[in-house]
């Protein structure tokens, strides 16, 4: 069934970006979205801040008009993984404190080290450096302790059409000689039509710089979203790259509630910090995999 529904969704999303126009009008603040122009300004400051990541063209038959040819899309490689995503989920249920609630009633909650914090201010993504910052702010390691998880953002939970089965997720056993073996990951975020917003893209490799099975890369994946949001697809860009995807069909509510509590709090946010922004939700998604996330912003 999961299989059937998956293959519908392909289909009618591609007939869908086969005949609708890009997005032209600016929807950021109140949706969430971006169009593709916002995209790569959105990318250039990430590129710019943050060197590791740089643009991609891909193979030049699979390039979307709507962007650049030498930019469609972003790569950054060799991200180390020491440890499975299950060995830093854990948290006391007690501890948990509700950060933010809206007229909705919908909010997020901090758990375990940041539930001593008395504002909502303390846990907004800080997105504010030094004008002249090439790249990490050393200030800025302590940034993770603000990143909330996209699952907190009280968005509805729905079971995404395009997930990879509940009973696909399998889980290899530690290793006998208990010796740390590092994955590393190219990571790419590419634009998603349909739904106007980024999506991110993990393709891993074990010790040996051999690809690893599905079922060992969504042990790098918080266990919730390696059961909802996760899908196995063709990189659209590169037709010899298979890789798992964060499904993006929340990724805009999440980022409109995230700029809005920055914006409640004090912060200023435009759409040229849009990624950076994306990649701290997108670390509580992949928590183990050390990519460049906790830069403060500036340009």
């Amino acid at each position: 069934m999961y299989a059937i529904r998956n293959n519908i969704h392909k289909v009618y999303k591609g007939a869908a970006e086969a005949v609708l126009p890009a997005r032209s009008k600016s929807r950021f603040t109140e949706e969430g979205v971006l169009t593709p122009e916002e995209f790569v300004a959105a990318g250039d400051y990430l590129v710019r801040i943050c060197p590791s990541w740089s643009w991609g063209a891909g193979q030049s038959s699979k390039a979307q008009g709507h962007l650049p040819k030498n930019k469609q899309f972003l790569i950054t490689r060799n991200a180390p993984c020491h440890r499975r995503a299950e060995e830093v989920e854990g948290y006391d249920e007690a501890a948990e404190q509700l950060i933010e609630t809206d007229a909705e009633g919908d909010g997020w909650v901090s758990t375990g080290q940041a539930s001593h914090q008395s504002t909502a201010e303390a846990s907004i993504p800080d997105l504010d450096s030094n004008p002249n910052q090439a790249g990490i702010s050393a200030d800025a390691v302590d940034a993770d302790d603000d990143i909330p998880d996209i699952d907190d953002l009280a968005i509805e939970d729905e079971d995404d059409e395009a997930a990879v089965p509940r009973n696909g997720y399998l889980r290899a056993e530690e290793p006998e000689d208990h010796i740390v073996r590092i994955r590393t990951y190219d990571l790419l975020i590419s634009y998603d039509k349909y739904y106007s917003v980024p999506k991110f893209w993990l393709v891993g490799y074990d010790e040996s710089k051999q690809p690893l099975p599905t079922k060992q890369v969504l042990e790098d994946v918080s266990q919730e979203h390696a059961r909802k949001t996760v899908t196995v697809e063709t990189f659209p860009h590169d037709t010899a790259i298979t890789a798992a995807a964060i499904h993006p069909c929340k990724h805009a509510v999440t980022m409109k509630k995230l700029s809005g509590m920055m914006e409640a709090g004090g912060k200023t946010f435009s759409v040229d910090q849009y990624l950076v922004l994306f990649l701290k939700f997108i670390a509580s998604v992949v928590p183990t995999i050390q990519y460049d996330h906790t830069m403060s912003a500036g340009a």
